[in-house]
Parts: structure tokens; C-alpha cells; sequence
């Protein structure tokens, strides 16, 4: 083997050695019965981090303007994170989409009925504030939070 090919396939991941050796892990969301691309593909990280973007600016913003008046920054990114989770639990829950989310085409489903109810909305917000996706569950190698919520960001 050359030695190119080695680093090559360090950097690539585990995944990608398992995948030229002829393992066939599918794609993303094949087992939920989903399409590979398109509308109703689960969403990629991108757009999903830009939607997180504008859904937390803009709470920011309305924790700044109508609610600390530029009070202290810790005050605000508290209020921000209430603003955060009212948002996304009442946005979510009921229409299956952030203000980020729509203007990213995306959308949030229910993975056996297709339309999120306010239970899943509110354990999906709620996870999503406590930031577990990002800290916990990595380490723990458990379920993320969508799998426990029963929920799937998809495209639209």
C-alpha cells in the first residue's frame, strides 16, 4: 500500500476504510424509509446549523430589545435561551418548523406518523437547550435526542 493511500484513509474515518473494503452501510435515513436526496431527505448539517443560527439571533435579539433592554449579556443570553425554547416548542410543535428552519427548507417530523405533536416538541426543545445533541450524547454513545423525541429533520 502506498503510503498516500494510508494517510488517505486515516483521514477519511473509519466509515470511509469500512466502505472501500466493501461494507455497504447505506445512506442516511434508509432505514426510517426515507429518500437519499430531495424533498423528505433527512437534512444535512449545513443547513440545519444555519437554521440554529437565525432561530438564535433572532431570540437574541428579541431577549435584547423587548425584554433586558441591553441589560447585562449574561442576563440577555438567559432570556435569549427562554425565547429559544418557547419558540422552538410552540413553532415545532404545532407547525413543525422554526422561523431558521423554514427559511433553510426544512422541516420537523414525527418518524411513525409525520406530524410532530407538542410532547415530542417540547422533549426535542428541551434537549436541545440543555445542549445534550452536542455534549452527552456523543460520549455516551446512547440515542440522540431525535431518536428519543421520535423525531427527524427533513428537507423540504
Amino acid at each position: 500500500m502506498d503510503n498516500r493511500q494510508a494517510i488517505g484513509s486515516w483521514l477519511s474515518g473509519p466509515r470511509a476504510a469500512m466502505e472501500d473494503a466493501g461494507a455497504d452501510f447505506g445512506y442516511r435515513g434508509e432505514q426510517l424509509g426515507l429518500p437519499e436526496e430531495g424533498p423528505g431527505s433527512i437534512a444535512r448539517p449545513g443547513r440545519r446549523t444555519g437554521a440554529l443560527v437565525v432561530d438564535w439571533t433572532l431570540c437574541v435579539l428579541i431577549a435584547y430589545g423587548l425584554i433586558t433592554d441591553g441589560y447585562n449579556g449574561q442576563t440577555t443570553s438567559n432570556w435569549a435561551l427562554l425565547v429559544f425554547f418557547v419558540l422552538s416548542v410552540f413553532t415545532v410543535g404545532t407547525v413543525g418548523f422554526t422561523p431558521g428552519k423554514r427559511l433553510f427548507g426544512l422541516r420537523v417530523v414525527a418518524v411513525d406518523s409525520g406530524r410532530v405533536q407538542p410532547v415530542r416538541g417540547l422533549v426535542r426543545s428541551a434537549l436541545l437547550c440543555l445542549a445534550v445533541p452536542a455534549l452527552i450524547f456523543p460520549l455516551l454513545l446512547i440515542p440522540p435526542p431525535p431518536r428519543l423525541a421520535r423525531t427527524v429533520e427533513v428537507r423540504v
